[in-house]
């Protein structure tokens, strides 16, 4: 695994997918983010780790366009403008990232043999959290029956 440190933008799959975007005319950017999500979110089998390392790229580049986002910051990740992702794209996303840190995906199995695969998986969490926000638990019952 080319990968260097946790982030959605170290490693070599990734790095490589952003600058597939950066070389893509503006208008075909968007097809190549859904691509990426699609196919981690509805893989045949076992999700491939290649896969998923794109499929965590392209989730993180929805995560930056949110507004509760952060910009992704990497060398690595694409450096042209990307079109504003549709919000369909964030259901995707989140599908995506479901189906990485599943028990079918070869990523989660390598990053759960790794030192950092608990800061890995809570990295995916904050990513996936700013698309589909947890319900905070409720203190009071609303009525009482």
């Amino acid at each position: 695994m080319g990968t260097w440190d946790i982030g959605p933008f170290d490693n070599d799959t990734a790095a490589d997918f952003g600058g597939d975007l950066d070389e893509a005319a503006l208008e075909e950017r968007e097809a190549l983010i859904r691509g990426a999500l699609k196919r981690a979110a509805y893989p045949a089998d076992f999700l491939d780790a290649s896969d998923g390392e794109r499929a965590v790229a392209a989730a993180a580049l929805v995560v930056a366009q949110h507004p509760d986002g952060e910009r992704t910051c990497s060398n690595y990740g694409p450096s042209e403008p990307l079109p504003e992702p549709p919000a369909e794209l964030r259901a995707l996303a989140v599908d995506a990232l479901d189906q990485v840190v599943s028990d079918r995906s070869e990523l989660a199995e390598l990053w759960d043999d790794a030192v950092n695969g608990p800061k890995w998986r809570h990295d995916i969490t904050r990513l996936r959290d700013v698309l589909d926000p947890p319900v905070p638990p409720q203190e009071e019952a609303l009525f009482t029956i």
